[in-house]
């Protein structure tokens, strides 16, 4: 491997990373937060440099942009994450043994993090907070649409361990190739668990050609089902937000689901996404409803409309029969990311939310909620869709693993 050098100087700064103290991790963290505020200059010319190279219509251009504002998120959810609880060193279970041994298992970093990401460079800050705080080392591997951003926030985080004497290989950024993608999924021994954040092809990509452990994150195919006893007031708060409050991450809204016996009120759960110009592919009867009602922007849905991550200003709408069919259609075109149904009746909501197979289930709440810091984590490193291991948003205990600690005076065994 090319990058086999590389690799071993991240993991031997890994070891490192286990004689610094919490309080230590703490403060680095709010100088590189502080040092983001102070040097956001040099962070958005950078950035500039990426988003000129991309077009404005490019649904994934939002990811990318960063702005003071976001750069203020950015620092301030650092800060946050620097002030919570380590995980580290928690005994989840103890226990002495008949035999006097005494049994504890203790919270410990995985070592290596390797995280593989397209065109969003808050990932590179939010990864290296959660990361060094649970005494993980990380190797990052950007897209290329955002290889400027990530290389300027590398620097920046570079400048303050260099400042405080840490290892500047706690944290690396590999080139923005194919080539550095294969080798960190085949670096067995050095990464001890990869995290692909992005769209399904990426996530795909990686788990069929890692070698080395991975935990999937990012797809989402996500619905929202307005049951037959929906609050017309609140469907169409919840549609519009989880759907246009950004239209590019993967908690934002693909298909609605609405009630045959509610169709009438479609138009209405529909108006503020009107005025935000969001393209709707219906169904026959919903777009016959949305059609003689004037809405603006309808087609008719085809077969790939279903099923389909839109991470842009459309969206599917379909009729169903009943909650079975809600569910039925999920348990079908769901990614098992985020879901949503909104309902008066705390019997459906329960079903709805027992029933879903998905990460996270809402009732009467929009799937934009579906954030580590939204969650009160602090910050996360991707919201993973499998069931092995965390699911969910993963933010510091998600990134940890554990040991058992066995203390003896000499048992032997017979």
């Amino acid at each position: 491997m090319e990058l086999k050098d590389t690799f071993i100087s991240t993991k031997k700064a890994s070891k490192e990373l286990a004689l610094v103290s919490d309080k230590q991790r703490q403060d680095i963290l709010l100088a590189v937060a502080d040092a983001i505020i102070c040097n956001k200059e040099e962070l958005l010319e950078a950035n500039s440099r990426d988003l000129a190279r991309m077009d404005r219509s490019n649904p994934l251009y939002d990811r990318l942009q960063l702005t003071e504002a976001r750069l203020e998120g950015i620092a301030a959810d650092m800060r946050n994450v620097a002030t919570l609880p380590s995980p580290l060193g928690i005994t989840s279970k103890e226990k002495t043994l008949p035999n006097g041994l005494l049994l504890r298992r203790v919270s410990v970093p995985f070592g290596v993090i390797g995280m593989i990401y397209e065109a969003r460079p808050n990932v590179t800050f939010d990864v290296f907070s959660l990361c060094f705080k649970t005494g993980n080392a990380c190797v990052l591997k950007g897209g290329k649409d955002a290889d400027e951003s990530n290389r300027a926030g590398v620097a920046l985080i570079h400048k303050v361990l260099s400042q405080y004497g840490i290892n500047n290989a706690v944290v690396t950024l590999l080139p923005a190739t194919h080539e550095a993608t294969g080798e960190m999924l085949n670096a067995v021994g050095y990464i001890d668990l990869c995290i692909p954040r992005g769209g399904k092809k990426l996530i795909e990509f990686v788990r069929d050609n890692a070698r080395v452990p991975v935990i999937e994150t990012g797809a989402g195919v996500v619905h929202c089902y307005f049951d037959v006893d929906g609050d017309t007031e609140k469907g169409k708060a919840i549609i519009n937000n989880a759907k246009t409050r950004r239209v590019s991450v993967c908690n934002a809204l693909d298909t609605l689901l609405i009630h045959g016996k509610r169709l009438c009120d479609l138009p209405e759960l529909c108006k503020p996404l009107a005025e935000k110009n969001v393209m709707i592919y219906a169904d026959g009867k919903a777009y016959d409803m949305l059609k003689s009602n004037g809405y603006p922007l309808v087609e008719h849905a085809d077969n790939d409309t279903f099923g389909t991550e839109f991470m842009d200003y459309k969206m599917g709408v379909r009729t169903v029969d009943s909650i079975d069919d809600a569910i039925d259609h999920i348990s079908r075109y769901g990614s098992g990311h985020s879901e949503s149904i909104v309902t008066e009746t705390p019997e459906a909501a329960r079903k709805f939310q027992n029933e879903v197979d998905a990460a996270c289930v809402y009732w009467n709440a929009p799937t934009s909620f579906t954030d580590g810091a939204q969650f009160g984590l602090g910050a996360e490193i991707g919201i993973s869709t499998q069931k092995l291991g965390p699911r969910g948003p993963m933010a510091l205990e998600e990134i940890t693993t554990y040991k058992w600690l066995i203390d003896g005076n000499g048992q032997t065994r017979e």
